[in-house]
């Protein structure tokens, strides 16, 4: 039950981003061009399965696109807000079909998998 509401947190995610992303008539184009983005952090997986991990939780985690839509909101920005909202679609993307954070054990080792 619990892997089930992830997928849905997940779903929810992109769905509220989508829809903001929508409501602000942002460049779609731009939006297929940034979605896969942050997928570029496994780079570190070159390095070793610890670096790896890392590098791609902390692009990966909600943190991060969150503070990126408020800072977009607060200073008015349109081009950081864009960023935090596909951020965050990627996000919420990747929880709902099963992608989660990382172990240091193994790639494949997420979150989603130990729930």
């Amino acid at each position: 039950m619990n892997k089930i509401l992830l997928h849905l947190e997940g779903a929810a995610i992109l769905l509220l981003s989508l829809y903001f992303y929508s409501y602000n008539q942002f460049s779609w184009l731009l939006f297929f061009v940034l979605l896969f983005v942050p997928d570029i952090s496994m780079i570190g997986y070159l390095f070793n399965n610890k670096v790896g991990a890392v590098l791609y939780n902390l692009f990966h985690t909600y943190s991060l696109p969150i503070g990126a839509v408020i800072l977009g909101v607060l200073l008015s920005s349109e081009v950081v807000l864009e960023i935090g909202l596909i951020w965050s679609a990627h996000i919420g993307m990747d929880r709902m079909i099963g992608y989660g954070l990382k172990y240091s054990t193994h790639f494949k080792d997420t979150h989603l998998n130990r729930v």
